[in-house]
């Protein structure tokens, strides 16, 4: 039965006022409804259509609810099934009283970017994607809005968004805007035909006969994989060191990549089922309190049923403040961002989450974001798995079966570990967390007795994304969710020699090189004094019996027993430089060979995907392009890797030798100031690659959102008290 939605509360109706809406835009609700009833057919359940231009006429003169319903691009493949769930939303939202309308964005794909100069455009896409919607619901005055959350930069876009008008329309007197959020369905990953598993096996078998043991180690680990398309790149550097050594012909590479492509992806679409990007950014706005519980994990596109629960709940939440979009996002924040640590969410939103606040309104930055995560200990309660069955798929078939409730239930389980989450902050089931969980049905995370993704007890006490800091830099962000307990204890307390490359084309063809480790030693391109002291320093135990060994020796050694350690720096990749693409690829080249994920970490100011795994260092402040540290760093030159303590320093080469531990940066840039100008005229060159109506300037950095500085400046609000909560139902101060 269909509830009753109340007119809006305000004086202000444009549509009653300005003769022009009343006359054009009924035919688009009536187009709109006639097209969604043609695409339900006889799935379509409800009265006689009575959406007569005269009815629609009506509602809108009578300041009914005007309910927006915004998707994507069906070039997404998150996308690909909007039309159904439009068609089913417009409906419920007539038969409830609402004005539907419905208009879609561009929502680039970061993987179909990969790799290309598209990326450039990736971040620089969220912004646009908050500008054209904050464009679309000004200028046709929409109340609220219904959003099909998908992928990539679309969700955070499409918060900040809302947050953003929701503030406006609160400094114009005007009625409170509220919306709700229905993710795409899980995509699930492909699997490997059997032929071609075994073709990809006798590869590995010839690539053991031919003395290229590395490869049939790497290509088997891309194999334990569900096939993914984040995967398809692990499988494309193999090869393409495979193809380099005569091992396949060109031929085979180019039919194993499209057989690999062509049985990845099903055909209804969602998001992929990596815990990347798209399904962190799910698990981050359901956090937010932003999506109806009913329509969090799903393995198919919604039904008519679970998009009526979403729907209906509005009605109880139209012209209430304490619902207004803004108000949930930051009386939330703290259970998103601890929601978020303790899923191993993606790097990518510790810029996205301090957008959408700053969007909101609301003053903050990365450090607020810093200050949240480690106010107390989150712990990894995900135990999410790409090799042994336990992808976000996995967790969403848990939720549909009703053993699992999603971030309900996570929610439940970082409270049994004694973190402290606001459980009166209100949500978009017109209800606040206390009153959702309240319910106990198949909210235990024990409910789960095979391959569980959510756990009740933690992996390891701490999760999450850390913020470093160092004597050549203000910020960077390491996913220590990323890394196992053993990586993190191969890389910390460790001395890097800097391998630089100046952007990530010749990051990526140096990492594709198989003899780049072997070339390295030939050319002696760390100083042997330097050589011995990170040995002293990396491994002490070894150091009586390998410090006078010949420089060749000694760098087959470290290599062999993980004693070398390198800080692969890829420069030049910040927002204002080239759009801050990610560095997903040079990652991945990395984590597919054998001897460089042992040995290598990477650091750049460009960002990671959020399927990122390893030693990734990113989101570096400030970038090059504007004269950050990381601009001046050479090949040769030394770090310190002080994870734990979240810290980078650049040490004292000299000090280093004598047996110390000494942090100076200071005079290394300014004997390196010319090197700097001849780089940036090449930062400058290369920035023309990228459209100039799209480059990213007149922005704030990473620690900062990368958002408009119109944004940051207007935002004004603090978080800690200038919200509204339904038990208070007090502001402690006017916004």
């Amino acid at each position: 039965m269909a509830v009753n939605y109340p007119y809006i509360d305000s004086a202000i109706n444009p549509y009653r006022d300005n003769v022009q809406g009343k006359a054009n835009e009924p035919i688009c609700v009536a187009g709109l409804l006639d097209r969604a009833k043609q695409v339900l057919g006889s799935t379509y359940k409800g009265p006689q259509p009575d959406w007569t231009l005269e009815e629609i006429y009506n509602r809108l003169h009578d300041n009914a609810p005007r309910v927006a319903i915004i998707g994507g691009s069906p070039d997404h493949p998150a996308h690909i099934m909007d039309f159904q769930t439009s068609a089913r939303a417009a409906i419920r939202i007539w038969q409830n009283g609402g004005v539907p309308f419905q208009f879609s964005t561009p929502v680039m794909c970061d993987g179909t970017a990969q790799s290309n100069q598209g990326m450039s455009y990736s971040l620089q896409s969220r912004n646009a994607v908050a500008q054209m919607v904050v464009n679309q619901l000004e200028a046709h005055s929409y109340h609220g809005a219904f959003v099909i959350q998908g992928c990539d930069k679309q969700p955070l876009g499409v918060v900040s968004a809302l947050t953003h008008v929701d503030r406006v329309r609160r400094e114009r007197g005007e009625a409170p805007f509220f919306a709700t959020f229905a993710p795409a369905h899980v995509l699930q990953g492909g699997t490997i035909p059997v032929d071609l598993f075994a073709e990809l096996e006798e590869v590995a078998k010839r690539a053991e006969a031919q003395n290229a043991e590395d490869i049939a180690y790497d290509l088997r680990d891309a194999l334990a994989y569900i096939l993914q398309c984040s995967s398809n790149t692990a499988f494309q550097g193999v090869l393409e060191r495979a193809r380099e050594r005569g091992i396949i012909t060109k031929a085979a590479h180019d039919h194993y990549e499209k057989e690999l492509a062509i049985n990845t992806c099903d055909g209804q679409g969602g998001v992929c089922a990596f815990n990347g990007t798209g399904n962190s950014s799910r698990h981050l706005v359901a956090g937010m309190g932003l999506i109806h519980p009913t329509l969090e994990l799903l393995t198919d596109p919604p039904s008519q049923e679970q998009i009526n629960q979403s729907l209906d709940s509005l009605a109880a939440m139209i012209n209430n403040p304490i619902f207004g979009t803004s108000n949930i996002m930051a009386a939330n924040i703290k259970n998103a961002i601890r929601i978020h640590s303790a899923s191993g969410g993606s790097t990518n939103l510790m810029m996205h989450i301090v957008a959408g606040m700053l969007y909101g309104g609301y003053k903050f930055s990365l450090w607020d974001l810093d200050e949240i995560h480690h106010e107390v200990p989150i712990p990894d309660l995900f135990d999410y798995s790409l090799t042994q069955g336990r992808d976000i798929f996995a967790l969403a078939m848990q939720c549909c079966d009703g053993k699992s409730r999603g971030m309900e239930t996570l929610f439940h389980e970082l409270i049994q570990n004694g973190v402290p989450m606001d459980i009166d902050a209100p949500t978009v089931t017109g209800t606040t967390w206390r009153e959702r969980l309240s319910k106990e049905d198949g909210l235990s995370a024990d409910l789960v007795e095979e391959n569980p993704v959510i756990l009740s007890a933690p992996r390891r006490p701490f999760s999450g994304v850390d913020v470093l800091t160092g004597n050549f830099f203000e910020s960077a962000v390491v996913k220590i969710s990323g890394m196992t307990t053993r990586q993190l204890d191969e890389f910390d307390k460790k001395a890097a020699f800097v391998l630089y490359y100046e952007n990530e084309d010749d990051a990526n063809r140096g990492l594709l090189n198989s003899s780049l480790l072997d070339e390295l030693k030939q050319q002696h391109s760390f100083k042997h004094e330097n050589l011995v002291a990170m040995l002293k320093q990396n491994g002490p135990e070894l150091f009586d019996e390998y410090k006078d060994s010949r420089y060749e020796e000694l760098f087959d050694t470290m290599v062999e027993k993980g004693i070398l350690k390198i800080a692969v720096v890829v420069s030049g990749q910040g927002p204002i430089a080239f759009g801050m693409p990610e560095m997903f690829t040079p990652m991945q080249h990395i984590n597919a060979s054998r001897n460089l994920k042992r040995v290598a970490t990477l650091i750049s100011d460009g960002r990671y995907s959020g399927v990122t795994y390893g030693a990734a260092i990113g989101h570096m402040t400030p970038e090059a392009k504007e004269g950050g540290g990381i601009l001046y760093l050479k090949t040769g030159d030394l770090l310190y890797l002080n994870f734990r303590e979240r810290q980078i320093q650049f040490l004292d080469e000299s000090a280093f030798q004598n047996g110390s531990l000494s942090f100076e940066f200071k005079s290394t840039r300014e004997a390196r100031q010319s090197l700097g100008e001849e780089r940036l005229v090449m930062i400058r060159q290369r920035q023309r690659q990228v459209a100039a109506s799209n480059r990213m300037i007149g922005h704030t950095d990473a620690a900062n959102g990368v958002v408009p500085l119109a944004v940051a400046e207007d935002a004004t609000l603090d978080y800690r008290s200038d919200v509204l909560l339904p038990e208070t139902k007090n502001l402690t101060k006017n916004i």
